[in-house]
């Protein structure tokens, strides 16, 4: 069975929402996140108004026949958009913002391609269909500049964004379990020597 990375736009990623959904569910279902199905659904119902932000992006990991159309299943996806000005205060932004600084959140974060979501089921891990979706929603980033936002916990996301060549920003020692990641072609702080 074929497994491949599709770019979908905003209606259309909302076509596959029993798809997602269930990548989501399976994807979060196990450490670090325990979450829970009701969750999942939650998170469909937040992509709905999601798909409408500027700068949405969204793309598929799929698993099927790719000359059979309709025998593709959803085994992951990715979705961002562009960081409005001023920079949220809701969900987990207040966390960033402070962790950051309001300089360092006004220069490096706002405008800038925001990575909000990347999940992908245990059975289609290993394949390289994670690099491909962060790939496929960051790509054509205004001047290279990306982020993302995950829990220290999550140290199988963490090594695969280091190994991508995602920066973490340096916190404050004793800070949250958040870690915020600028993307390779971020022109954000400089890469440390040695």
């Amino acid at each position: 069975m074929a497994m491949w990375v599709q770019q979908v736009g905003p209606g259309d990623v909302l076509a596959y929402e029993d798809g997602v959904r269930r990548a989501y569910a399976e994807a979060f279902a196990g450490p670090p996140w325990h979450e829970d199905p009701t969750e999942a659904a939650g998170y469909t119902e937040r992509l709905r108004e999601d798909a409408r932000r500027p700068g949405f992006r969204a793309a598929l990991a799929l698993s099927g026949d790719p000359d059979e159309p309709g025998s593709a299943a959803v085994v992951g996806f990715a979705t961002a958009w562009t960081t409005p000005a001023p920079f949220p205060a809701t969900r987990a932004y207040a966390a960033v913002s402070s962790l950051l600084g309001p300089e360092r959140t006004a220069g490096w974060l706002v405008g800038a391609r925001e990575v909000d979501e990347l999940a992908l089921s245990p059975e289609a891990r290993g394949a390289g269909l994670a690099a491909a979706l962060l790939e496929s929603v960051t790509a054509s980033a205004p001047g290279g500049r990306c982020w993302l936002l995950t829990s220290r916990s999550a140290g199988a996301a963490v090594r695969l964004y280091r190994r991508l060549g995602w920066r973490e920003v340096p916190a404050p020692a004793g800070g949250p379990d958040l870690v915020v990641f600028l993307g390779p072609g971020h022109p954000g702080p400089a890469r440390r020597e040695g």
